[in-house]
């Protein structure tokens, strides 16, 4: 680890210009550390990632995934990508959704996702186990500001997801989805639950008879 790296605290917003960001995060491209930029500060996120965020992240996504193909639903799903309005924001979010007729907007070979050029996300989610607060604060409010549809949080420690609907730069909470009606927290927490204590595949069959039967 360079000296730079050694010297950025991580975990909290720290006061940067734009320069001072572009320099840090180059030191951890070498580190898989996920970034964030906003209002004048930046955030440096480093590994490791603990076990149980990493289970919940998988759990997460493969619900989103399914929901969307038994409803056919177009939808591309996006695993720690890099969001940037160039010298204003950047964002790493856990896991990030396009949908319907956004979802093949991004074209393939595209690195970090300029959002001058495209359009922001349908669906952001972070997974929080020690950076619950930041989520539901700070980061909710640059995506308020980034004009994400709706943004998830989900709490790692009490298998609990706190879902906002956002508009006009602000947001609310919702208990169903509104970019994929008929998902309800309530079904994606009782998902957390259960691979508490079974595998994943179990899980998966469990979710798909649970989204079937809405189908009825």
């Amino acid at each position: 680890m360079s000296e730079t790296q050694t010297q950025l605290p991580t975990d909290t917003w720290i006061c940067a210009s734009w320069q001072e960001y572009e320099q840090a995060i180059a030191n951890l491209l070498n580190e898989k550390g996920k970034s964030y930029y906003y209002k004048g500060h930046m955030r440096l996120e480093m590994p490791p990632v603990s076990f149980d965020h990493g289970k919940d992240h998988v759990v997460i996504i493969f619900a989103v995934t399914l929901f969307a193909a038994l409803k056919s639903i177009a939808a591309t799903g996006l695993d720690t990508t890099t969001f940037r309005k160039t010298g204003v924001q950047d964002c790493q979010p856990d896991v990030a959704y396009y949908l319907r007729e956004r979802a093949q907007t991004i074209p393939a070979g595209t690195g970090i996702v300029n959002l001058d050029r495209y359009s922001a996300p349908d669906l952001v989610i972070e997974v929080a186990k020690t950076s619950l607060l930041d989520d539901l604060g700070t980061k909710r409010s640059l995506y308020e500001e980034l004009g994400i549809a709706e943004y998830w949080v989900v709490d790692v420690q009490n298998a609990q997801i706190i879902a906002y609907a956002i508009a006009d730069q602000g947001s609310k909470r919702i208990q169903e989805s509104q970019v994929l009606p008929g998902l309800t927290m309530s079904i994606l927490e009782e998902a957390l639950h259960r691979s508490r204590e079974i595998n994943q595949s179990q899980v998966g069959t469990w979710l798909l008879s649970q989204f079937q039967q809405k189908e009825d």
